[in-house]
């Protein structure tokens, strides 16, 4: 037995986000200094990053009515009836947080107010939230697979949401990179081919553990109690460099794949330079160079959106909305992450 992915959907907020936004900020560096030329600091960020708009949820919206929108379209991609699914997983990382507030709600989980908005009356159908950072999806993925392969579980659902925009420091550069939305998946039980081949997943915590936290505003007169996203990218982009391509490679080892046979990589999308250099350095383990088009991008327009960030490019390439990406019916895909914790994980798939 196996599981595989039936269904699909995603919500991308229509608030458009482009870089000109930034243009009279004022950034600072962690010393509370502000950057001498705040235009080429823009220009630098999309050269690095690749980003030249992001999607920012509506003030009316929060996580929970993101996740809830690709969690409806991916059941209604699968044709089954809601009532159906054993779990709903909802990863996110901050919780559901009102426009223009700055306080986390998670009670009742995210994942409970996901199976309410649906309409969901069956008590066994267990709603509940995982938080692994940006990887956190993936590891959703795997935990339906360990519920399925178990019997706890015939068919469950795994979200991905976030909205980063309500947790970031408007003085940090970095605030830039971030995003919001949802990608959801319908996964059930199969004795096909298709479906789940290996996975890897770790968390490196001793040194690691604050690379992404929680900090003040760059800002010295902020509230030092108000709490931003914060982030050592120095040490992130080496530290993905060194542990990911492992990751996937261990991946391939333990399904036994040649590199060959891997016709996407969707790989979480923080940073283009760094997802290019993981890619290489992933097909350099080989001996080898990748070949075109097998790393989709959406980070272009659509930003970090953290755990929606994979879910999201899967539900659209699955959909054909994707220019020149497209998935065939035996094609085998390698999913990977990195993210808070730190964590990284990795799983193969055949579609």
């Amino acid at each position: 037995m196996n599981i595989r992915i039936i269904g699909s959907g995603s919500f991308i907020p229509s608030n458009r986000i482009k870089n000109a936004y930034f243009k009279d900020h004022l950034f600072l560096d962690e010393n509370g200094l502000p950057f001498n030329q705040p235009a080429s600091v823009i220009e630098k960020f999309k050269a690095i990053t690749g980003i030249e708009e992001r999607r920012y949820a509506n003030p009316n919206q929060v996580a929970s009515d993101l996740a809830f929108k690709a969690g409806q379209l991916a059941i209604d991609d699968a044709g089954i009836d809601a009532e159906t699914l054993d779990y709903i997983i909802v990863a996110h990382n901050y919780g559901d947080i009102p426009h223009g507030k700055i306080q986390s709600d998670t009670v009742p989980s995210l994942a409970s107010r996901v199976k309410k908005k649906l309409g969901i009356s069956n008590p066994k159908c267990v709603a509940y939230d995982l938080l692994f950072g940006c990887p956190g999806w993936n590891e959703g993925v795997l935990l339906a697979n360990a519920f399925i392969k178990s019997g706890m579980a015939k068919r469950c659902m795994v979200i991905g949401a976030e909205t980063l925009s309500r947790v970031v420091d408007p003085f940090d550069r970095d605030s830039m990179i971030y995003a919001d939305g949802a990608g959801a998946v319908i996964i059930e039980a199969t004795t096909t081919e298709q479906g789940l081949l290996s996975h890897e997943s770790a968390t490196y915590a001793l040194e690691e553990a604050n690379y992404l936290n929680f900090g003040s505003s760059y800002q010295q007169e902020q509230n030092p109690d108000i709490r931003y996203i914060k982030m050592k990218g120095r040490k992130i982009y080496e530290f993905a460099l060194s542990k990911v391509p492992l990751a996937m490679q261990a991946c391939l080892q333990k399904a036994d794949i040649d590199i060959r046979a891997i016709k996407k990589i969707l790989i979480h999308q923080a940073n283009e330079k760094m997802d290019e250099a993981i890619l290489m350095r992933f097909y350099a383990l080989y001996d080898t160079v990748p070949p075109p088009d097998i790393m989709p991008m959406t980070i272009h327009t659509l930003g970090n959106s953290s755990v929606a960030t994979i879910p999201t490019l899967y539900d659209l390439i699955a959909r054909g909305q994707l220019d020149n990406q497209s998935l065939q019916e035996g094609d085998i895909i390698l999913f990977a992450s990195v993210g808070a914790g730190m964590n990284i994980n990795a799983f193969t798939y055949r579609v």
